[in-house]
C-alpha cells in the first residue's frame, strides 16, 4: 500500500492492528490530496468499499474504506474537514460506485462533495434536504482522540498526532 501512494503527500500514516480494526493501514490526507489517492489505488487494483463520516469536536472525518482483495489489505483513508466548511473533492470520477456513497453521506451529515455528477438526496426525502440526522449537537459530540486510535505511526506532519496527544495509546478503539 505505501507503494501505491507513493508522491502522496500525506499528513500520518499508521499500521493498524488488523484484527482489532479490520485495517492494515491508516491515512490522513488533506482534502486536496483524496482524488489523486484514489487514482493511484485504483491503479494498484484496490475497491472502493464504502465512504463515510464520523462527526468530532474538530469537525468532520470522511473515511474511505478500499481493499486489495488478492491480499486482503485494507486502507482507510482519512480527511479531516471543517465543520463551517464541509467540501471535499469526489472521487465519482475515478471510483464510479462512490457517486452513491458521496450522496449518502451529504444526506446524513451535509459534506459536499465537490464535482459528484449528482449529489441529490439518496436516502432522505428531498423535502428534508437540509437535515443532517447524523450531525450530532456540541454536547453529544466527542473528541476525535476519545474514539480513534493512531496505531504504530510509520509518518506523520506532526498535525494529526497534536489532536491526539492527550489520549493514551490502547484507550480509543477505531472505526
Amino acid at each position: 500500500m505505501l507503494q501505491a501512494l507513493a508522491g502522496i503527500p500525506t499528513q500520518l500514516v499508521a499500521r493498524q492492528d488488523k484484527g482489532a480494526t479490520g485495517n492494515v493501514w491508516s491515512v490522513f490526507l488533506v482534502p486536496g490530496q483524496i482524488v489523486k489517492a484514489a487514482r493511484k489505488l485504483i491503479e494498484a487494483e484496490y475497491s472502493l468499499e464504502d465512504i463515510l463520516a464520523l462527526d468530532f469536536n474538530e469537525g468532520f472525518l470522511v473515511l474511505y474504506h478500499f481493499n486489495r482483495w488478492t491480499i486482503d489489505e485494507r486502507v482507510t483513508l482519512r480527511v479531516l474537514i471543517p465543520r463551517d466548511n464541509p467540501v471535499v473533492p469526489s472521487i465519482a470520477s475515478v471510483y464510479d460506485g462512490a457517486e452513491w456513497h458521496e450522496r449518502e453521506t451529504r444526506d446524513f451529515h451535509g459534506i459536499i462533495f465537490e464535482g459528484n455528477p449528482n449529489l441529490v438526496p439518496l436516502l432522505m426525502p428531498v423535502e428534508s434536504a437540509d437535515l443532517h440526522p447524523l450531525v450530532k449537537s456540541d454536547k453529544a459530540r466527542l473528541s476525535i482522540k476519545d474514539v480513534l486510535s493512531l496505531g504504530e505511526v510509520v509518518s506523520s506532519t506532526g498535525v494529526i498526532d497534536a489532536l491526539f496527544a492527550v489520549a493514551e495509546a490502547g484507550e480509543a478503539s477505531d472505526a
